[in-house]
């Protein structure tokens, strides 16, 4: 039988195949028992935000290879703190957000960020903002990128990546376009990556906490210019239609999409 891969809207990834072994592994602070499929050629466990990984490139707590498979799904079920690659762990600190799926960073990290306080462990960084043009035209951080649409983010995999280089997405509050833009990426590299699992373009990606609105609030020496127009303004009425009518469609081919890949799983 012939493995399967089955993406989830969220990015999550479930490898299926005949012939698996299952595995008891407890996780801390939990009340129940999670169970791992491993296929003994291709062992597969999940990893970081449900990702799964192949046991093969985890590291432990200090970053050393785990030799022994069942060790290594142990630690890889219990640490957290693994970027999606499970290569070496986040470079920035993170808080509980809204979201719990997604790494979210505050305004202060990210402005530590552009002031090079993680030079020593990050090389680059993108700001992908994923608010409608006006509301960017109106106010941004500087030196972010305006993607608000699937094919805008879809550039971001066509191009070359640096090494420890981290995307950081965000919209007005975080609460909706930049979460979905954020997954989507992650989907659409994870099925670029499939042949070379668990590879990854952008393995290290953040959501700025509370968004633009909370980061202009505190920081707003970072912006340029130094304003902030919301998504839903009386001069920008039309503009909003527009741009709902065209998420609307990008949001119903995807599905489409979807639900055709499904069917053939």
């Amino acid at each position: 039988m012939i493995p399967k891969q089955l993406f989830r809207d969220d990015g999550e990834c479930y490898q299926m195949a005949g012939g698996m072994e299952y595995f008891e592994v407890t996780k801390p602070k939990s009340d129940k028992m999670s169970f791992v499929k491993l296929d003994v050629k291709n062992p597969i466990t999940k990893c970081h935000h449900a990702d799964s990984v192949k046991a093969a490139f985890a590291v432990d707590k200090h970053n050393k290879p785990c030799s022994d498979l069942k060790t290594a799904v142990n630690t890889l079920s219990v640490n957290g703190d693994l970027i999606a690659d499970c290569s070496r762990t986040y470079s920035l600190p993170t808080v509980a957000g809204k979201h719990q799926d997604l790494n979210s960073i505050s305004p202060q990290t990210l402005s530590d960020v552009i002031d090079g306080s993680y030079k020593n462990v990050i090389n680059s960084y993108r700001i992908i903002d994923c608010r409608y043009p006006y509301e960017f035209e109106g106010g941004h951080i500087e030196g972010a990128e305006n993607r608000y649409s699937h094919a805008s983010v879809l550039e971001l995999l066509q191009k070359p990546t640096a090494e420890n280089q981290i995307l950081v997405f965000h919209c007005e509050f975080s609460s909706e376009r930049g979460p979905k833009m954020m997954r989507f990426l992650r989907s659409k590299d994870r099925e670029l990556n499939k042949e070379n699992y668990p590879a990854l373009n952008y393995p290290e990606v953040y959501l700025l906490d509370e968004g633009y609105k909370s980061f202009f609030n505190e920081k707003s020496t970072y912006c340029d210019p130094i304003s902030y127009k919301p998504m839903i303004h009386s001069e920008h009425s039309s503009d909003l239609r527009h741009f709902r009518a065209k998420s609307k469609s990008w949001t119903a081919g995807e599905k489409r999409r979807h639900a055709k890949r499904s069917i053939r799983l």
